[in-house]
């Protein structure tokens, strides 16, 4: 299904010199760039660097400290931004047929407008103004598509995986992941000039981010998304913007801060698939890695030729003539050279202070599934958990499944096909409809969700930091004798900042570390690359065949399931 597009041709998305901080720390600096009609930028960058930040502040939704955003479409006096995020556009007390309809609101009103004009043209034959209304109304309707609007709604709601839904449910009724869908499906039918989307393939099964990779290929205005879907940056993105800090002189981006993480500024931007910039991102840093190692070097040399170079020739050394004007003569020489050579030594450290790119920052770097230690399921051996025939009533078919210590799976299938109820039933967080579930009593689980479940801040204490939610979750000796630094999941400095702060990749790295703080004989994963960092979800599924314990993945991630050499169960919806 093609979409109408009544976007201009010519439309352009300008972020120009964007800066925001939050309680003085500084989230984006100095950000600017176009996006133009046609072009599938992707905003990349690590977990914190500011992406649905930047997406806010372009969707009008947040001020930003400084710097301007200009969105401009040819013959549209007041173009309008779509943003999908994680606040849904519809009411939860809205049935999904409410939803849809208010998404396509501006297509029905152009379809009244043209009924109206055709009755006052039937009413009054010789009326010029009659025939001019409705002349302009067809023009709008053709250009909306009012003809295809019913069949738009049908080929997302398809598409997207949300046909077996009833569509006089109510939409709080519906889980987060539905509740995702609709919201993208709600976007693509409210059909902005410009649109601005956060994580879209999260939720999506192949089917699903075909269609929206198809929808994003014909769409003629301006598209921006953040993404860690490896495999969609690939097939989609025409360029990418990177937020990640790059090497710019010190003197402009200013000191590191005390744990060696550093924040962007400005934005590197490539035009090319996401595999090509991996190696040209490694290249690039290997590069600013090389240059500061020279430019350091020659630094130590220039102070030590401005503290050397106050003599010239040997310090005892004395004229031959005892003669005062010779000796006069020759001190006279010796101090104009030193003079020159002070000054010349000096003029090129100074230049080079100013000019000396920054110390790349360090990287966060995943210290490994058993960083908090290697015993799980070192003791086992043998099946640790089978299901026998078991079913969820309306999510999950019958199944059954037995699992070794140490194997690793990966759980895949379709939305509604009860990935999530698969896992849910093996860490005994539901019951079956029917069927059992066996595991020993001392078997050890550990689960990340994917809605992460982390305390409640307002329970224990506004501004709950990430340190202390760590304690929380694993107990204070735990957390001492496994630090939350340990594991390379939140930086140094994010450890004291409230959770609230942190973004929704942070989080969910949290509750990872909470995890893996006592490693359990059963590591239950659902959509593990969801919301984190490309870095991350490399170094994480790099992880997985190296843990002594068992490990099952439910996951959509086509990247992960190409690269994927354990057992696989293959889950269906009939």
């Amino acid at each position: 299904m093609t979409y109408p597009n009544p976007h201009s041709a010519s439309a352009h998305l300008r972020a120009d010199g964007i800066s925001v901080a939050f309680a003085g720390r500084r989230v984006l600096t100095d950000i600017s760039f176009t996006v133009s009609s046609r072009e599938r930028a992707a905003l990349i960058g690590e977990n914190g660097s500011g992406k649905s930040t930047l997406l806010r502040v372009l969707a009008g939704l947040l001020e930003p400290d400084a710097g301007t955003v200009q969105a401009t479409a040819l013959g549209t006096m007041t173009p309008r931004i779509g943003l999908l995020h994680q606040v849904p556009p519809f009411a939860s007390g809205h049935t999904v047929a409410q939803a849809l309809e208010a998404a396509v609101a501006p297509v029905r009103a152009a379809e009244r407008a043209l009924a109206q004009a055709a009755d006052e043209v039937a009413e009054q034959p010789e009326s010029a103004r009659s025939s001019s209304n409705y002349s302009r109304a067809l023009e709008t309707a053709e250009r909306l598509g009012i003809w295809e609007i019913d069949a738009r709604i049908d080929a997302a709601v398809d598409g997207l995986g949300l046909g077996r839904i009833p569509r006089s449910r109510e939409t709080g009724s519906l889980s987060g992941g539905q509740q995702a869908r609709l919201s993208l499906a709600w976007l693509l039918l409210n059909n902005p000039e410009f649109l601005l989307l956060d994580e879209p393939t999260n939720h999506l099964d192949d089917d699903a981010v075909a269609y929206l990779r198809a929808t994003l290929r014909d769409w003629r205005g301006p598209v921006l998304f953040a993404s860690h879907d490896r495999a969609f940056l690939d097939e989609s993105a025409t360029t990418l913007i990177d937020l990640d800090p790059s090497p710019l002189p010190q003197a402009v981006a200013g000191p590191l801060v005390a744990d060696g993480i550093g924040s962007g500024i400005g934005v590197t931007r490539f035009t090319g698939s996401y595999t090509e910039y991996l190696q040209a991102r490694f290249d690039a840093r290997d590069r600013w890695w090389q240059q500061h190692r020279d430019e350091q070097a020659e630094l130590k040399r220039l102070r030590a030729a401005v503290r050397d170079s106050h003599t010239v020739g040997h310090h005892d050394w004395t004229p031959r003539s005892e003669g005062r004007a010779a000796q006069k003569f020759y001190a006279d020489r010796n101090a104009k050279v030193v003079s020159r050579r002070v000054n010349d030594a000096q003029r090129r450290l100074e230049e080079l202070e100013q000019q000396q790119i920054r110390k790349p920052p360090r990287e966060l770097s995943f210290g490994g599934l058993t960083a908090g230690g290697n015993g799980a399921g070192r003791a086992r051996s043998g099946p640790i958990l089978s299901t026998s025939a078991v079913t969820v009533e309306g999510r999950l078919q019958e199944t059954s499944l037995s699992i070794a210590a140490g194997e690793k799976w990966l759980v895949t299938g379709p939305n509604g096909s009860g990935k999530s109820t698969l896992l849910e039933l093996l860490a005994g967080a539901l019951a079956p409809s029917s069927g059992a579930v066996h595991r020993p009593r001392s078997l050890r689980i550990g689960v990340l969700t994917q809605d992460h479940e982390l305390p409640d801040p307002q329970r224990r204490g506004p501004g709950r930091t990430a340190k202390q939610t760590y304690e929380d979750l694993v107990g204070i000796t735990a957390a001492q004798r496994v630090p939350l630094g340990t594991f390379g999941l939140i930086a140094g400095r994010d450890e004291n900042r409230p959770v609230a702060e942190l973004s929704v990749g942070q989080q969910r790295r949290l509750a990872l570390a909470a995890v893996l703080a006592e490693p359990p004989d059963l590591l239950l994963l659902d959509e593990p690359t969801n919301h984190f960092s490309l870095l991350l979800a490399t170094q994480l599924e790099a992880a997985i065949p190296d843990y002594p314990g068992t490990v099952v993945v439910a996951s959509h991630d086509r990247w992960l399931r190409r690269t994927w050499q354990s057992r696989r169960l293959v889950l269906t919806t009939s």
